[in-house]
């Protein structure tokens, strides 16, 4: 695997806190604190991305490692689950249940997983051999479906002009993954307070995104699958009385969530991309299809972050100008008081990963769940963060003027 060199893009701006019933997140560097006072969140945002996501827990995996405790996790679509199995299990089960979401649904349906346990044979072989593996792979997911996570509906014997409803009209079931959640799932945990859980679906009638949060709601299976449930391959879920889809199909990343909730609070974000919005042109119709989705899914997250530097500029800015002013004046000015409540000096530092080491990987990339493929995902996941806790001060607030810090770990 090749080395990149980390590069640091810095922004300015300034952020106020966000409050929430839970505990203050420890943040450690290799074991040992960071010499300034920690953020008061910390917060893990995970991308959609299909199969992608074994790199999601890599990430965590390494994280967990170092001693750093997200307080917030919010997630979409593959990054959903993600979240739910590590805020619904205690901290020294949550690998474990990782390990063992990623192994079970890196099986096809029906049949034994072709690299019959020996992945690492596998990982070796010449690039043509990889890449009928990853063809074969990936049809296996479309003709079998995926152990504990879909299968095809069964058509036999059925109208296939019927219209069975926003609940079946699908060409996959997901029930296998429901058991999975409610069996790997600890929902009482999850919805505990411990960790604040975001995760973002689709009304299916009004085409508004829309999060489902356990600062403000009880979560259980049904918001978790809510937010992987793109059709046409999966059906719409119902949640009282009305239908959910896949969040990403209007955002892929919910790093919005996380800036716009209120109050404010100093925040370390580690935002993890399966999709890269950069890439090569493409030279014949395969190379198309896979350009689409990364355009479609990235979802312009760095366009994202420059939006929230800018609009925290101007949020301290106001902040200092509301200190120049007399403390009667603001008390009693009620254009003073609505200027307080936009006005904020909080602090940001982002930490941006981006998923770019798939050199065997094709337009079904998020649908190829075949173990060669989830482990190298992992691996990528593992190594990259490594890279980025190399730096120990990217775990600082910023200091000064630049209120608002963006550091590029896989740039």
């Amino acid at each position: 695997m090749a080395t990149r060199r980390a590069k640091t893009a810095t922004r300015q701006v300034a952020g106020e806190p966000q409050k929430s019933n839970i505990k203050p997140a420890s943040v450690r560097g290799r074991g040992k604190k960071t010499a300034a006072a920690p953020p008061q969140n910390v917060a893990l945002v995970l991308q959609g991305g299909g199969a992608l996501g074994a790199y999601q827990a890599g990430i965590y995996q390494g994280l967990h490692e170092a001693g750093i405790v997200p307080n917030w996790i919010a997630g979409i679509s593959i990054g959903a689950f993600n979240t739910a199995l590590i805020a619904g299990n205690p901290p020294e089960r949550r690998m474990d249940a990782l390990r063992e979401f990623w192994e079970t649904i890196s099986q096809p349906y029906l049949l034994p997983a072709t690299t019959l346990g020996q992945e690492a044979r596998f990982a070796q072989i010449d690039e043509d051999s990889r890449a009928w593996l990853d063809v074969w792979e990936a049809w296996r997911a479309l003709v079998e479906g995926q152990r504990g996570f879909y299968q095809p509906r069964s058509w036999f014997g059925e109208d296939p002009f019927a219209a069975p409803g926003p609940s079946g009209a699908s060409f996959y079931t997901t029930r296998p993954m429901v058991e999975t959640l409610e069996r790997m799932v600890d929902f009482d945990r999850l919805n505990d307070g411990g960790i604040r859980v975001s995760v973002g679906a689709v009304d299916v009638a009004s085409g508004n995104l829309e999060y489902f949060d356990n600062a403000h709601m009880r979560l259980d299976a049904r918001h978790i699958l809510a937010s992987g449930a793109l059709p046409p391959a999966f059906p719409a879920v119902e949640i009282d009385g009305r239908y959910f889809w896949d969040g990403g199909l209007v955002s892929n990343t919910p790093l919005s969530q996380v800036f716009d909730s209120e109050p404010r609070r100093d925040s370390l974000i580690f935002q993890v991309d399966l999709w890269s919005a950069r890439g090569e042109l493409p030279q014949n119709l395969l190379d198309v299809a896979e350009r689409e989705k990364e355009i479609q899914y990235s979802s312009r997250t760095r366009t994202i972050t420059d939006m929230q530097r800018v609009g925290q500029h101007y949020r301290r800015l106001l902040r200092e100008l509301l200190e120049e002013i007399p403390a009667e004046v603001r008390e009693n000015n009620p254009w003073c008081q609505r200027a307080e409540q936009l006005a904020c000096n909080r602090r940001y530092s982002l930490i941006h990963l981006i998923y770019r080491d798939r050199a065997h990987f094709g337009h079904f990339k998020d649908y190829q769940f075949g173990r060669v493929a989830m482990r190298e995902h992992w691996q990528s996941g593992l190594a990259d963060i490594g890279r980025a806790l190399a730096h120990p001060e990217w775990l600082e607030l910023p200091k000064g003027e630049n209120a608002f810090v963006t550091h590029d770990a896989t740039a």
